[in-house]
């Protein structure tokens, strides 16, 4: 009888061409103790991308789902609510893995030494081109952390790849389901879970490949990233941050988007963060060292 959990590998997906075919083949080579299955949802992709999967040869291990174009965040939350495991591995549809990529995340998820955990993510075209984990910069803008050699404390974590307790996700409220198509999702959650006392970690001894790709498959408008950037000042940050944030926009938008966030709900949606979070931002900024 196999005492180990469950795990759900959640793969969201649009355009992916032959990348998501590559990805599964990848994933169902490599060795791992865990039961897992997986979850591919496909957000009104137009390629085909995952019309293998009706005779590939793991279809059983495999959730297909559409979607009608919702967007990245809301994507993965819909992977999440099809999925049985009491752990969520969510990655990328361009990803390559390693032997018992599984078992070396699951470690510290099990021993209580984290709730969510992301591998160094190395470039598929240069994989001596290594990220670990990332923080932001002043303009919140990310950067990738630099390797420390044993498990460490990560302001953000890469939306290519990382894994996290269903407990802590769904305390959350998992990704931001008011995010427009695409941008932020995985800063958000990050800050989200730092602030709710949550820990997020990065483990430097396992690595996966992730294709960086040259064209973006969603059509992504200036004015929803803006929108996205905004919603997520005005959910988890101080009035001062939330200036500095409109700052960032140009002000064309800033007037098109700010009057939408707010009567989108958002003031109500703080006040209900406000009372379940046990840290406030500035001790998430000052953590982590960021200058914003």
């Amino acid at each position: 009888m196999n005492l180990l959990p469950l795990i759900s590998i959640i793969f969201p997906v649009k355009n992916e061409g032959e990348n998501v075919k590559n990805t599964l083949e990848s994933l169902f080579s490599t060795k791992s103790n865990f039961p897992f299955e997986v979850i591919v949802v496909d957000d009104a992709s137009e390629d085909g991308c995952c019309e293998f999967i009706e005779s590939y040869q793991h279809k059983n291990k495999i959730n297909l789902i559409k979607t009608n174009g919702v967007g990245l965040a809301n994507v993965k939350n819909i992977g999440a609510n099809h999925s049985a495991g009491k752990y969520f591995f969510f990655c990328d549809a361009h990803l390559g893995f390693e032997d018992n990529w599984i078992d070396r995340l699951m470690e510290p998820l099990l021993t209580n030494h984290t709730d969510a955990i992301t591998p160094a993510i190395a470039s598929m075209e240069n994989p001596d081109s290594i990220g670990f984990g990332q923080s932001l910069n002043s303009d919140l803008t990310i950067k990738w952390n630099q390797k420390k050699n044993e498990l460490f404390e990560t302001a953000v974590l890469p939306g290519g790849c990382f894994a996290i307790s269903k407990k802590a996700f769904e305390d959350v409220g998992g990704f931001e389901k008011g995010f427009r198509t695409w941008g932020l999702e995985d800063v958000e959650i990050s800050i989200k879970l730092w602030l709710f006392g949550y820990r997020c970690h990065v483990e430097p001894n396992v690595t996966i490949l992730h294709l960086f790709r040259k064209k973006h498959p969603y059509k992504v408008r200036q004015e929803e990233v803006n929108y996205n950037l905004l919603r997520m000042a005005y959910l988890h940050f101080n009035e001062e941050r939330i200036h500095k944030c409109k700052k960032l926009i140009k002000r064309k938008y800033l007037r098109r988007v700010e009057p939408i966030v707010l009567a989108d709900g958002a003031i109500k949606q703080r006040e209900s963060y406000y009372k379940k979070r046990k840290f406030d931002d500035n001790w998430y900024f000052k953590k982590f060292g960021i200058n914003f």
